[in-house]
């Protein structure tokens, strides 16, 4: 059986070493499983703890994914399996998942992590916690979970809120694909190299040399991913965010959902990348907008940990009420792409509904994230 998370740790010429960790299930473009997750989260808290150890490289196998997202077909299974009722292997994956999220956020060596290829949903998850995230000429990065009847999850209630020019209610409303140039100026990638160098930088990694300090270490490190990012600098691809930014602001304003979404879909732009947002918002889950809306709503004063605490919650809940497993069968099981979704627009969906997901399906002392941030 070929182990589905490889981990090796290269020798540094001073005698450190880089630990790499690489998602290896390229036929499903990386997706996280269950089976992933259980073995990196235990490494990664090993590597933590190792003297010798003085960065981490995250990558995926092959050069079409880092990781496209969460186990999704085993979440249809475990919902249809329990459908209409709390599903406990829903549960299980997501608060595994976000633990693994947060811990490669609060890392407390230089955490590196190579996007290359399709970026999405769990994968962002994990991406956007490195302390050095990189991205390449192929880096195509999205959190589309409204058109699967969920929310943007992973931490998203955070780093959303985080982009300027409300560029995050703009991305998870519409699930827009974005590039490397936009994910840097949304701050959810730091460097940009050509995928070509990358066992170049790893060889580099090895030469630099490593001290006994985190700070400087982070600072060597930094100086080093720059000097490849100004090597490739000429193969950055044109920033649609960037172009698009007086219009997203202008469509976003206003302060009630229905306004936005009308806003959005009606909008006169002829540029396809926008009219792919349009599509997939119009097509996509009301519920979903509605969660997502308010979930940024909610998020915005949380602590990291808070937000993955309220998305668990959000997770399970969604596990439970259907419109989850209506967009993966839709999707991905039948390929029919026509989901019946419970509401035909935000204004139908029924407020109590949403009050129910962000009513805590537990006691603050019995969360099952209560002890992420001890």
């Amino acid at each position: 059986m070929t182990q589905v998370v490889t981990f090796q740790e290269l020798d540094c010429a001073n005698g450190k070493k880089i630990a790499v960790a690489t998602l290896n299930s390229p036929r499903s473009l990386n997706a996280l499983s269950g089976e992933m997750i259980d073995l990196l989260f235990p490494q990664l808290k090993e590597w933590q703890m190792q003297g010798d150890i003085v960065a981490v490289f995250l990558q995926g196998e092959g050069e079409k994914a880092f990781c496209a997202g969460g186990d999704i077909v085993h979440m249809y299974n475990e919902m249809k399996a329990h459908q209409g009722e709390f599903a406990p292997g829903i549960e299980e994956y997501f608060t595994k998942e976000y633990q693994l999220d947060y811990l490669i956020h609060t890392f407390n060596k230089p955490f590196i992590v190579w996007g290359g290829g399709i970026v999405m949903g769990g994968g962002l998850g994990m991406m956007v916690g490195g302390s050095h995230r990189v991205v390449t000429e192929n880096s195509r990065i999205a959190m589309p979970e409204i058109s699967i009847g969920l929310y943007p999850d992973v931490g998203g209630s955070y780093f959303l809120n985080r982009m300027p020019d409300n560029c995050g209610l703009f991305l998870g409303l519409t699930g827009a694909s974005i590039n490397a140039t936009d994910a840097k100026h949304c701050h959810l990638a730091d460097y940009f190299i050509v995928n070509d160098n990358k066992e170049l930088l790893i060889n580099q990694l090895t030469q630099l040399d490593w001290q006994e300090s985190i700070e400087l270490n982070h600072e060597k490190l930094a100086n080093l991913l720059t000097q490849f990012e100004q090597d490739s600098s000429s193969h950055m691809p044109d920033a649609k965010l960037i172009e698009h930014k007086a219009l997203i602001e202008k469509v976003t304003s206003f302060d009630n959902l229905k306004d936005i979404v009308e806003a959005i879909v009606t909008a006169d732009c002829e540029d396809k990348w926008f009219a792919r947002a349009q599509k997939s918002l119009k097509h996509g889950s009301a519920l979903s907008a509605s969660l997502a809306y308010k979930q940024l709503q909610s998020g915005e004063s949380l602590s990291l940990a808070d937000c993955f605490r309220m998305e668990l919650n959000l997770s399970v809940k969604s596990g439970q009420f259907g419109e989850f497993v209506e967009g993966v069968r839709a999707l991905l099981i039948d390929k029919d792409n026509s989901p019946k979704w419970r509401f035909d627009s935000v204004e139908a969906v029924d407020n109590k509904i949403i009050d129910w997901f962000f009513e805590s399906k537990w006691s603050q002392e019995q969360h099952p994230l209560v002890g992420l941030d001890n």
